[in-house]
């Protein structure tokens, strides 16, 4: 028996490590494994674990319907296959990479562990266009600058990076399950069932897609894709939303920021945590507690912050736009470590992907690849007339908005401003 484990690639369609394990072997069984490891720092509310667990009853319904199943397990990895291997004879171990830290170590020691047993652990690229070595500079080394690694991204592109693999040819090829099993109950993990919200179809972002360039920047309306949590756990194929996203540069270079984020943390994965020009961890953070509370809450007497995220605690999403605005904010104006509030996205979003959100926030602060200019701060107040002039998108989640109830700002912005720049260019030139 070949085994095949899903992770960030919930689909049996386009699936590269599907289709290679199909195309090569008889009899592959298919698994998803519940990481206890990531699981057990999670709250019993999370909607990711939710939205994972209703995929994976997808996921095993269609395998189901071609006379196999999805075996799905709640341990830790090295456990499981541990487990497997006693109770089963498994020659071949098939994956799709996943570039984050604690993943890359997982994949180390099961391999290590796997190899000892005389099996292989084959792993294919399904999550990225180009991958680790792929884009470099002429010299080799990595690409710390995004338009130039754009540049070489579409000159290497060709129509066969974009194929999509026909995992249907050889569905024929599955493990055939005469007693198919039930899918473990969240429950029984330890998370509540509770509604969840829609994401869009790849269809249903095809018009937005259209008018990417006119419409992204503006949170009232459904002028993004909302693609990124598809990707994230892999239920739409990168490839599928590069052919159709290619209608709009725009649009389509917002894909590659994603590869090129996903590179930077192969090739400096202390960024995850640490910033990647070292210098700007000389910064002496204020990190007021009752401030980044404030933040937290959506209650900074800023209404375009406070909107934003009091639509990430509700929803588990925040505007492409406003997720900059936050950023910048907590950064810049409270003088916070960028870190607090990478970790507080980590909880709370639903489309959660350490290369991108690290990237984003390390952008706002200053401190990561290709970021903005320390002395680029956002004016919260104009940003929310330039892109909410009617104020829909404030109205809608902050309602107490033009009261005596809504809060005065925790700060001044022109004063905030100036303190912003002076600490970041003392701090940075010591």
């Amino acid at each position: 028996m070949t085994i095949f484990w899903h992770r960030r690639d919930l689909r049996t369609n386009d699936n590269a490590g599907l289709f290679a394990a199909l195309r090569k072997e008889k009899s592959v069984q298919a698994i998803f494994i519940f990481d206890q490891n990531i699981l057990d720092e999670l709250k019993e509310n999370d909607q990711r674990v939710l939205y994972i667990h209703q995929h994976i009853q997808k996921l095993k319904e269609q395998y189901q319907s071609l006379g196999s199943d999805l075996w799905v397990f709640y341990g830790k990895p090295l456990n499981v296959f541990k487990e497997l291997i006693k109770e089963n004879k498994i020659e071949k171990v098939y994956t799709n990479r996943d570039y984050e830290p604690y993943a890359k170590t997982r994949d180390e020691s099961i391999e290590s562990m796997l190899s000892e047993k005389g099996i292989p652990f084959l792993t294919l690229k399904d999550h990225v266009i180009f991958e680790k070595n792929e884009v470099l500079k002429g010299d080799g080394d990595p690409y710390r600058v995004f338009t130039p690694y754009m540049r070489t991204w579409k000159e290497k592109l060709t129509p066969f990076y974009l194929k999509s693999y026909p995992t249907k040819k050889y569905f024929k090829h599955l493990n055939q399950v005469k007693e198919p099993s039930s899918l473990i109950t969240l429950k029984s993990m330890g998370f509540k069932n509770k509604q969840t919200q829609e994401f869009p179809s790849l269809s249903a972002a095809d018009e937005v897609i259209k008018n990417y360039e006119k419409t992204r920047d503006i949170p009232a309306i459904k002028g993004t894709s909302r693609m990124s949590l598809h990707l994230r756990f892999g239920t739409v194929s990168i490839r599928e939303l590069c052919r159709q996203g290619k209608s709009n540069e725009k649009y389509f270079n917002e894909l590659i920021w994603r590869d090129f984020y996903q590179m930077i943390l192969y090739h400096f994965p202390d960024s995850a945590t640490e910033s990647f020009k070292s210098k700007y961890d000389n910064i002496p953070w204020e990190n007021d507690e009752k401030n980044f509370q404030a933040w937290c809450e959506g209650k900074t007497g800023y209404p375009i912050v406070d909107a934003g995220m009091r639509e990430l605690n509700e929803t588990g999403y925040m505007h492409n736009r406003v997720r900059m605005i936050v950023a910048s904010f907590l950064t810049k104006h409270l003088l916070t470590d960028w870190r607090l509030g990478e970790a507080y996205f980590a909880e709370k979003l639903l489309d959660y992907e350490m290369a991108s959100n690290v990237g984003g926030w390390q952008w706002a602060a200053s401190s990561g690849v290709d970021a903005q200019p320390y002395f680029r701060v956002f004016n919260p107040t104009s940003q929310m007339e330039k892109f909410d002039p009617d104020k829909k998108y404030i109205k809608k989640w902050v309602k107490e908005y033009g009261t005596s109830d809504y809060p005065d700002p925790i700060v001044a912005h022109k004063k905030a401003r100036q303190k912003a720049i002076d600490t970041y260019k003392e701090s940075i030139n010591s």
